[in-house]
């Protein structure tokens, strides 16, 4: 199993920056990708970033150019900064992570952080 840990959400002025942070913990035999996802109300979930064992990225069109993700391998944690965050910004901001649970294992899971609240306003 995969247990998440987020933390860096909070309130910022528009045009602020903030840092998120998700640490993986637990036992599995690799990860395959870490990412964050976030959820406005009213809205349904939507990919933000992702970064695989490769270290490729991808990210929402909404937020190219002000986040990257980046991922710290020898302590499996990810981290997402946010730059000239927005109003719009304003979600829970969700870890992600797909794992292989052990070597003989092909098939990935999906685990979820507990979510951290990402507020922008004046």
């Amino acid at each position: 199993q995969v247990q998440l840990v987020e933390s860096g959400g909070g309130l910022v002025q528009p045009g602020g920056s903030l840092r998120l942070s998700c640490g993986a913990a637990g036992s599995f035999f690799s990860l395959n990708t870490l990412g964050w996802y976030r959820q406005a109300p009213g809205k349904e979930r939507e990919l933000v970033a992702t970064i695989d064992s490769g270290s490729n990225s991808d990210y929402a069109d909404s937020v190219k150019g002000r986040f990257t993700i980046s991922r710290d391998y020898h302590t499996n944690t990810a981290y997402l900064q946010m730059n000239n965050l927005k109003p719009e910004d304003t979600a829970v901001y969700y870890c992600h992570a797909k794992a292989r649970l052990s070597s003989s294992s092909t098939t990935p899971y999906d685990y979820w952080g507990q979510g951290t609240q990402v507020t922008v306003s004046s």
